[in-house]
């Protein structure tokens, strides 16, 4: 068994999503798919209502949040209190792609923690270009959770282990000269090591151009046995392990 911990698997992403989850059943891999706004939290569930090895998180992502309402906020937090529930995510802060709301995001991100703590679900963190502000911010919180296809140093990320968190490797492990990941996936922490795809992005270097999917968990594995000099039958039971503890499942 497999756990993908990070994915967004349903049709507004892609037009084969339940072809894919179909597959990673046979292929024992279960998945955790990340909504980002009221729509995409709505096929999440919908999925893990229908299938064994999905699990929902829930959330809304930085990008919702200059047209966030407060009914959005009420809604996401009824559906939480689903069973199918494991995480509030996808959410975080990304000062790449959007610079000049940075209020807007931070607020965002407070009221998504508020209502993991109120829950007691953990969280899955998108930071990009913002890593300080997003440490500070959780550090102020209870809430515990990985830090989605991290991209900070290995010194900072035992910081957020510190505070609770797991660190999340994807496919860039896998991409020629990427030794900024490749250093952090040497020095962290073993029982904090999670695997994620993103799919259908930030496919692994050996399917470059093409659709990515959980099946491509295998690659990610092989990098991280290969940098830790360690078996991937080890990997994959360590990793799994650490995305049950975390989440539940």
């Amino acid at each position: 068994m497999m756990i993908d911990t990070h994915c967004h698997i349903y049709d507004s992403e892609m037009e084969n999503a339940e072809e894919i989850i179909r597959e990673a059943l046979k292929n024992d891999i279960h998945m955790i798919l990340n909504g980002t706004d009221p729509s995409s939290n709505r096929e999440v569930l919908e999925l893990a209502s229908k299938y064994d090895n999905v699990h929902a998180a829930l959330g809304y992502l930085y990008t919702f949040a200059d047209d966030v309402t407060e009914g959005d906020i009420s809604l996401l937090d009824s559906q939480l209190s689903d069973d199918n529930v494991v995480a509030v995510g996808e959410i975080g802060l990304d000062y790449y792609i959007t610079k000049d709301n940075q209020d807007q995001q931070k607020r965002l991100f407070e009221k998504m923690l508020a209502l993991a703590e109120k829950h007691d679900l953990p969280v899955i963190v998108h930071s990009r270009k913002s890593m300080q502000d997003t440490y500070d911010i959780l550090s102020k919180h209870s809430a515990v959770g990985s830090l989605h296809c991290y991209q900070g140093s290995a010194e900072m990320a035992s910081q957020f282990i510190k505070l609770g968190f797991y660190i999340g490797v994807g496919g860039p492990v896998t991409h020629v000269n990427n030794k900024k990941v490749i250093k952090t996936v040497k020095k962290v922490d073993s029982d904090h090591i999670l695997v994620e795809t993103d799919s259908p992005y930030l496919s692994p270097e050996e399917k470059r151009g093409e659709q990515n999917t959980p099946l491509n968990l295998r690659y990610i594995v092989g990098k991280i046995a290969d940098v830790r000099d360690m078996r991937e039958e080890e990997v994959m039971e360590l990793t799994t392990g650490n995305a049950k503890k975390l989440f539940k499942i």
